[in-house]
């Protein structure tokens, strides 16, 4: 059946025809490829750019399922006969009668999805999950279904397909070998037609002029220049000579950032060390400009010129050369480097930049301190970011301010930092956490101080589980709390979880996730008591619960 002639849709029904295609041949990508194939990742793409056009006119598209066939707005978009490659069949068997894609879901929901049809196709008959217990753990915002609980006598046998006949790989390499080559073409050469022409030369002489030819081009003419400049500087011990040199080497700086020659500034760099250790009367006004060299192009306005220019470059220099440089780099850059990892749109010169941050990271606590505390949020972040990923042990010290006046991203990134670093004192700052106002903060503090085993924490979990604010809280947040909860309670949670999960009577009942999430908790207690409570309750009436109650009783308990 399809629509009235006179029905306006928000769009033509071969668009949404066009994106289930896709959909199916991500799907077999899903099948065939890893993530990173990038026939997997083109084949994503394609259904993510097909969404993003459908969103332009529609919010949602809500789609019939039947045993072969999907409908929208009353037209078959979809249809496939063969049950065993058949999306509609893979949602059908399990109960799914509609099925909802709304705006969002090709953010990333739609490779989780397609995923678990994946996972869903290859369950063993035996398997105690199905495709509603796979779609209830992934927690989908993006994805809505409609299911309807099978009787087993009404239950539609899984057909099994003939095999479908391959051809070897030794027969195809045969054939592809006993194929003819083409004819050459008129008025190509074969290098087969010529005899290797006679040097007139020696094999010595040769090789001494290759020789030579090689060392006159590998001679760095900048460098044999700034060398005899330094030499002088050293060996020079008059002051107006001096004062001439200090001065060409000082405007030679910025000649060679301009060139890109980054070796040699770094070049510079370092023999001004050795200089000012080995020079022989060196007054102080030398030794002040001296050491004002590598200094200068640490300090925020010069570093961010440069890395500016680095970055808009056409050509740009090779790591080899701007590691030299970067190495040269004094504490104080550390915050102006950390503000610019995040602007630069060059994956090389951002990969040398965060390894510089990382080695003055390394080096300088006080910078880093300093660096969170910077007023630029843009530096605040990579700064946390990096203080995570090299695990700093001082660097709670200054997050706690982030944590209770940054931003989402911010606190986000604090928190995966702290859990990182995990330190006392990033379990302090983690404890806190537990409260925040932020949703996906909460979750990640909480699921790792359950993981940690972080008895700290423990009241402020608990006085969640059991008070008015649970009913609030999203599924996936509450399956947290309650697995963090009974991992930290022990068997002294039983009861209260007992009581969540088998509440009746006239009195009002958890609702069904509540009830779900106190079984996952049970499964975490590994005690008698527990596996007795969940084998009662291993036939309640609810499908959630009772998946929930198989899953616990399967992983959990002893």
């Amino acid at each position: 059946m399809t629509n009235a002639p006179d029905t306006e849709l928000a769009l033509p029904p071969a668009q949404v025809e066009a994106l289930l295609t896709l959909v199916s041949k991500g799907l077999r990508a899903t099948q065939l490829y890893l993530p990173n194939n990038p026939v997997y990742q083109r084949a994503v793409d394609n259904v993510r750019v097909a969404l993003r056009k459908i969103w332009e006119t529609s919010d949602d598209l809500v789609f019939d399922v039947g045993e072969t066939e999907l409908r929208w707005e009353g037209n078959v978009v979809y249809a496939n006969d063969q049950k065993n490659e058949s999306i509609a069949w893979t949602l059908f068997k399990d109960g799914i009668r509609s099925l909802t894609l709304k705006r969002g879901v090709e953010e990333t929901e739609i490779v989780r999805f397609l995923q678990v049809l994946h996972q869903a196709r290859v369950l063993q008959a035996e398997a105690a999950d199905d495709l509603l217990t796979l779609l209830w753990q992934e927690d989908f915002q993006a994805v809505a279904y409609t299911f309807r609980e099978l009787a087993a006598e009404n239950a539609v046998p899984i057909e099994r397909e003939e095999d479908v006949p391959e051809v070897s790989p030794s027969d195809v390499r045969q054939a592809v070998q006993e194929e003819e080559p083409p004819p050459r073409p008129e008025g190509v050469v074969s290098i087969d037609d010529f005899d290797t022409t006679l040097y007139f030369l020696e094999d010595t002489e040769i090789r001494y002029l290759q020789n030579e030819v090689e060392r006159e081009y590998a001679q760095d003419l900048r460098r044999n220049v700034l060398a005899m400049l330094f030499d002088l500087l050293e060996l020079q011990t008059f002051s107006a000579v001096r004062t001439e040199l200090i001065s060409i080497v000082e405007n030679f700086i910025p000649y060679l950032l301009g060139a890109g020659d980054f070796r040699s500034v770094a070049y510079i760099l370092r023999e001004t060390r050795v200089i000012l250790e080995r020079a022989r009367e060196l007054v102080p006004e030398h030794r002040a400009a001296l050491e004002a060299v590598p200094a200068r192009l640490s300090q925020p306005e010069a570093l961010a010129q440069l890395l500016q220019s680095l970055d808009e470059a056409m050509v740009h220099p090779s790591e080899e050369e701007l590691g030299e440089l970067f190495a040269e780099l004094r504490a104080e850059a550390l915050g102006t480097l950390a503000s610019w990892i995040g602007r630069l749109s060059n994956e090389r010169v951002r990969e040398l930049v965060l390894r510089s941050a990382e080695k003055l990271a390394l080096a300088n606590a006080a910078e880093v301190l300093q660096a969170l505390a910077s007023p630029d949020r843009a530096t605040q972040l990579e700064m946390v970011r990096l203080a995570g990923r090299l695990k700093l042990p001082g660097a709670p010290d200054g997050m706690g301010p982030l944590l209770l006046a940054g931003d989402r991203e911010v606190k986000l990134a604090v928190a995966e930092a702290l859990i990182a670093i995990g330190t006392p004192s990033a379990l302090r700052l983690l404890e806190r956490a537990v409260e925040d106002a932020e949703r996906d903060v909460r979750i990640a503090a909480v699921r790792f101080l359950g993981q940690r085993g972080h008895r700290g924490a423990f009241q402020r979990i608990e006085a969640t589980v059991t008070g008015n604010k649970l009913r609030t809280l999203d599924l996936t947040e509450k399956m947290t709390l309650f697995e963090a909860y009974g991992t930290l309670a022990g068997p002294a949670g039983v009861p209260v979880l007992a009581r969540m999960l088998g509440s009746k009577g006239l009195l009002r009942r958890e609702d069904p996730e509540t009830r779900a999430c106190a079984a996952m908790a049970l499964g975490r207690i590994k005690s008698a008591d527990a596996r007795a409570i969940l084998e009662r309750a291993a036939q309640d009436k609810d499908p959630l619960v009772r998946n929930a109650v198989s899953r616990a009783l399967r992983e959990g308990t002893p």
